[in-house]
């Protein structure tokens, strides 16, 4: 008994990785200057279009240590993007329902841009080095390879803001790179590939993508290896990587056999589906937020409420949970499926593929999330606020173990493997506990915290690690791919260039 109760107080720790502000230097009394200003950085702007937000974020990268900062975050709520003008043709929709045009979405674009630099007194024509554009915004597709048309708009937007084409693809050679970039990139000495952080992308036997919200699968990967280098995670292949932003997406990466010539691991697996949209569908429920289009980011906000709840509920609140699981189907998506939680799909080409597609959606492409919002009207009205943060966080976590319990099944989560996680349906409240807590049941690792972790914006931060990808930015002594305990790739990426 008394170990039980000492337990509460001693659990290990969830790794949790927040943005940092980029370090100062000071020269005396008064406010430091920024050091980015000062040393070499490299800044990326991540243009993100969700189906809740959309983002700028501004990130620096010290190019002498390899370690992201976050300049600016500028954001606005994707519900109030202006609505479609005469003449104008709608070519998507958020999960919401809030109609899409491709200039409505480049306005947007181009306005969020320009305020995020002029927030901090940056210039996009000089200042900025590279844009990376992303979009979970799937639902209205027919098909994965739609989403190059979204991402087309995106890239309007960036070109209305000023920023030059070239500062959105990769340079021909180091002599294309800016002065101040070219002692720091590898650029003649490696070939860009397609691989980021150590993996290269899925590709079907047909050649097109599986999933629609593939590239934020991609970058998710890529933040969190960014993000973990913050903590004493080695998160290298192999490695789960899911991102709970309201769509969910993510990749399952190989492991690479420290002498194989090849140094890049494979994507073995995607997540789609929903995710975040689960807790905004209970919380629709309450009346305290905006109908259909109200989210648990409005009611929580980046971090959900912390209230006082009393253990003698807990019954209470596992039948609440269980109760929302009941319509929340999570498994390998079946090959005969175009959809799966209203995310398009090419679930035959990923199982040709030998890739595991796995999807979390609720009822079918979302049919049951109505269903949701009257088990959350009912917790309000009995329980109050305390319990409804109570179940969300519960609800979440529990979706993510299950996750991780098909990836089991499928024997994709070896010894040296690690999980991270990014999105706010996984990272806020006491979402990393429960989910840490659920790993250590598992058994999966001798140390489970050693092998688990939680990043914030890890969109931004893989944007920022893909520009470096693409300009051949590494740091040998700080490597982001290989495998777990593994050395630096680089050696083996300068032979294989020869």
């Amino acid at each position: 008994m008394c170990a039980r109760f000492l337990e509460r107080f001693f659990k290990p720790t969830p790794h949790v990785v927040e943005s940092p502000p980029p370090p100062s230097i000071s020269h005396g009394p008064g406010p430091g200057v920024p050091e980015y200003r000062v040393k070499p950085y490299f800044i990326v702007a991540s243009v993100e279009m969700g189906n809740t937000t959309t983002k700028c974020i501004l990130t620096g990268t010290s190019l002498e240590t390899g370690r992201s900062y976050v300049i600016n975050k500028t954001v606005s709520m994707s519900r109030d993007v202006r609505p479609p003008k005469p003449g104008e043709t709608v070519f998507g929709e958020t999960l919401d329902g809030t109609q899409l045009t491709r200039e409505s979405v480049t306005d947007l674009v181009r306005d969020t841009l320009i305020r995020s630099h002029d927030a901090v007194h940056l210039s996009i024509k000089d200042d900025l080095d590279f844009v990376v554009r992303s979009t979970g915004v799937v639902a209205a597709m027919d098909s994965p390879d739609q989403v190059g048309d979204f991402v087309i708009a995106l890239a309007n937007g960036c070109l209305a803001a000023g920023v030059p084409p070239r500062k959105m693809t990769p340079p021909m050679s180091i002599d294309n790179l800016p002065s101040k970039l070219r002692q720091f990139s590898f650029a003649d000495k490696v070939v860009f590939v397609g691989a980021v952080a150590g993996v290269v992308p899925p590709v079907g036997s047909t050649g097109v993508e599986m999933v629609a919200n593939e590239m934020e699968g991609e970058l998710a990967m890529a933040g969190v290896k960014e993000g973990a280098k913050w903590t004493p995670v080695d998160f290298r292949n192999p490695c789960i990587s899911i991102d709970f932003g309201t769509t969910l997406a993510g990749r399952i990466t190989s492991d690479v056999a420290r002498d194989d010539p090849n140094p890049f691991a494979r994507t073995i697996g995607n997540f789609c589906g929903i995710a975040g949209a689960i807790p905004d569908a209970i919380v629709q429920g309450t009346g305290l937020v905006k109908g259909n289009k109200g989210t648990a980011l409005d009611l929580f906000g980046d971090h959900s409420i912390q209230s006082p709840f009393g253990g003698r509920k807990r019954s209470a609140v596992d039948e609440y949970v269980e109760r929302c699981h009941e319509h929340i189907d999570i498994r390998i998506v079946p090959s005969d499926r175009t959809r799966f939680g209203r995310v398009p799909v090419c679930a035959d080409i990923a199982a040709e593929s030998g890739i595991a597609l796995i999807g979390c959606d609720c009822g079918v492409n979302g049919s049951d999330t109505p269903i949701l919002g009257e088990i959350g009207h009912e917790i309000y009205e009995k329980h109050g606020m305390g319990m409804l943060t109570e179940v969300i966080d519960r609800v979440c976590a529990k979706m993510a173990l299950r996750l991780i319990d098909v990836t089991i099944e499928s024997g994709m989560v070896p010894p040296n493997s690690s999980i991270g996680f990014t999105g706010r349906a996984a990272i806020s409240g006491r979402k990393p506990e429960y989910i840490l807590a659920g790993v250590a049941e598992r058994n999966l690792y001798d140390k489970p915290n050693d092998h688990l972790v939680f990043v914030d914006d890890g969109l931004a931060r893989g944007a920022a690690l893909m520009g470096r990808c693409m300009n051949s930015l590494g740091k040998p002594k700080a490597p982001l791919g290989g495998v777990r305990d593994g050395a630096c790739i680089m050696s083996r990426r300068i032979k294989i260039g020869k």
